[in-house]
């Protein structure tokens, strides 16, 4: 295509046309280094300048523009099988009990599950909570916004749970000031001049430290396919199922409703379905003897 044709159509056509199974975080780099050769043409085409669009700069901006991006939304799209259950939400939570206990967490590692499945956040998100985002007499959990997507996002989001999810809780506030992180574990050292290793320190979770347990968790739940992102999709599907407008359901869940409406098109169509035939009400007049009398309303 010759540059003086281009038109914004044709930049989001060629974005959106991009391979599906392609990262949205690669894709975002196709984007940017399109956009840098594109804007570093425009000074090396002085000569044919005069037959390019004088808004090309603004057709390349406009094109390119930034949406939101909510990398670990694309990650794993929402497959039947990582959609789970409340029995098999209870079934990952009980395996991540009793893989804390053996593997000596103090509760650290199922506090942090708990949260992720009782607010469907992501595990970026969870990390950098903090004591005093467990309002307890609310029962309510202020999860901090992703970081993802221009501009980032510094404010939180109200997040409803239970007494039961409360209570895993409260231990990890007790005594400790608002502004501490909430979810923490222990560092381990290795002794000096040995093999042995040993508790030195309490700090807050890094990114991937949850992998290692989770294949435990998984092990034990007897679900070798399921990621933790599956708490995060299956937060998402319950509050469809629930009749949450989908507003309200991309808000509990830091993300957009084109997002939403992208990845779990199908659950949206079913959840619509059944509110829909809950509002079914029986029409036809029936005869005493349980007949709809349609025949003889059709010959009378």
């Amino acid at each position: 295509m010759h540059l003086h044709s281009l038109t914004e159509d044709d930049l989001i056509t060629w974005r959106e046309g991009l391979p599906e199974d392609l990262k949205i975080t690669t894709k975002q780099r196709f984007v940017n280094d399109l956009k840098a050769a594109l804007n570093a043409a425009w000074p090396r085409l002085s000569a044919d300048r005069k037959k390019l669009n004088p808004t090309f700069l603004a057709i390349v901006k406009a094109g390119f523009k930034a949406e939101r991006i909510d990398d670990e939304d694309d990650v794993s799209v929402a497959r039947d099988n990582q959609i789970l259950t409340d029995e098999e939400v209870g079934s990952v939570l009980q395996a991540a009990c009793e893989v804390d206990q053996e593997q000596g967490f103090d509760g650290d590692l199922y506090r942090i599950v708990v949260c992720l499945a009782a607010t469907g956040a992501r595990y970026a998100q969870v990390r950098r909570m903090r004591v005093g985002d467990v309002q307890v007499s609310a029962r309510r959990l202020m999860v901090p916004g992703s970081y993802k997507g221009r501009g980032g996002n510094s404010g939180s989001d109200p997040v409803p749970v239970g007494d039961d999810v409360i209570e895993v809780l409260l231990p990890a506030i007790a005594g400790r000031p608002n502004d501490a992180p909430l979810f923490e574990r222990w560092i381990h050292e290795q002794q000096p001049g040995g093999i042995a290793w040993k508790k030195s320190e309490r700090g807050p979770w890094k990114r991937g430290e949850l992998a290692r347990p989770w294949k435990a968790i998984r092990e034990r739940a007897g679900m070798p396919e399921v990621i933790p992102y599956a708490l995060r999709h299956s937060s998402i599907v319950r509050g469809l199922r629930k009749g949450l407008p989908i507003q309200q359901v991309a808000k509990l869940h830091n993300t957009s409703v084109k997002m939403i409406e992208r990845h779990y098109a199908k659950y949206i169509a079913t959840a619509l379905e059944d509110l829909a035939r809950a509002a079914v009400v029986p029409l036809v007049l029936r005869r005493a003897d349980g007949k709809t009398g349609v025949r003889d309303n059709l010959r009378s």
